[in-house]
């Protein structure tokens, strides 16, 4: 995850997306790309908004899982089921580019997906904990994750392999992501755990907060408030977008900048949602109301 801008304290960095495709990936140059994006809620919402200014010309579909939100408190079998049945549904509805905009999903499913469909490029969404061990002037760091990302071997691995000789606090972030969906930005639960879980390590030194999940974006700015200047936040919904533009062949084959929203449940809410989340400026690329996504 290397090549990232540096921003003041307590903005969002961003880290180089995690991927491992193959040439033979890669979409075929006459086909015009649609790159589809999918989570659990409105969390990914937060890599949309940064495809959306990456890629004005491509043509986006934004699908969300409410009808099994949150993925971060399910089994690995059952994450592995939901993002198969996704990335087919999305696959059926023109997606030639599939971004999984959930960390817990990526840790758990992407692998699976990628086999699944091996000539459909796949981008993963990972925690940035690479930038966070190149930035740190402390050797401290913080994870803000849901409990199935804590817990994952890939969170593990990533820890292990660009920030073995740092101190590395994981912090399962019960509840946040249902606040996100719920729109409560500034729920108490959420100031509370702040103040309980991570100010102390802030005061420790810590000097890097990482965003290991996608929701958690949308939590920013209360997170820059209650830091104060004394850490970063370091979010990768930048450079996925990047990836996702790149591997889809968006940057140089350009279709109508158009968005469709999709939803298993409630897709009426999309709309109300990009509204709350700071991201209304995209209703006028919307193709239609946003429309239900079946799956199996």
């Amino acid at each position: 995850m290397a090549g990232q801008d540096r921003q003041n304290p307590c903005e969002v960095l961003s880290a180089i997306a995690q991927t491992s495709l193959q040439e033979n990936h890669r979409v075929p140059t006459a086909q015009r790309p649609v790159i589809g994006v999918f989570d659990s809620g409105l969390g990914g919402l937060s890599v949309l908004g940064a495809l959306a200014d990456t890629c004005p010309a491509a043509d986006l579909i934004y699908a969300a899982d409410t009808a099994h939100v949150p993925y971060g408190n399910k089994t690995p079998e059952q994450i592995r089921a939901r993002v198969l049945a996704m990335g087919q549904a999305m696959i059926h509805e023109g997606c030639t580019t599939l971004v999984v905009a959930c960390n817990t999903a990526t840790a758990e499913a992407i692998e699976a997906l990628r086999a699944a469909n091996p000539a459909i490029p796949v981008v993963g969404v990972e925690p940035g904990i690479k930038p966070a061990a190149i930035h740190t002037q402390t050797d401290q760091i913080a994870v803000l994750a849901t409990l199935a990302t804590a817990k994952s071997q890939r969170l593990a691995q990533l820890i292990a392999r660009h920030a073995p000789h740092k101190t590395v606090h994981v912090i399962p972030c019960l509840g946040w992501a249902t606040e996100v969906e719920a729109l409560n930005l500034h729920a108490p639960s959420i100031i509370e755990d702040i103040n309980a879980q991570l100010m102390p390590l802030i005061h420790q030194g810590v000097d890097q907060v990482v965003l290991g999940c996608t929701h958690y974006d949308f939590l920013a700015p209360i997170l820059s408030r209650l830091i104060g200047g004394k850490a970063q936040l370091v979010g990768v919904a930048g450079a996925v977008a990047r990836q996702a533009c790149k591997v889809s062949g968006a940057e140089t084959l350009t279709g109508t900048g158009k968005i469709r929203l999709m939803s298993t449940m409630n897709p009426v809410r999309l709309t109300e949602a990009t509204k709350a989340l700071g991201l209304g400026h995209l209703i006028d690329r919307f193709t239609s109301p946003p429309q239900h996504l079946e799956t199996r």
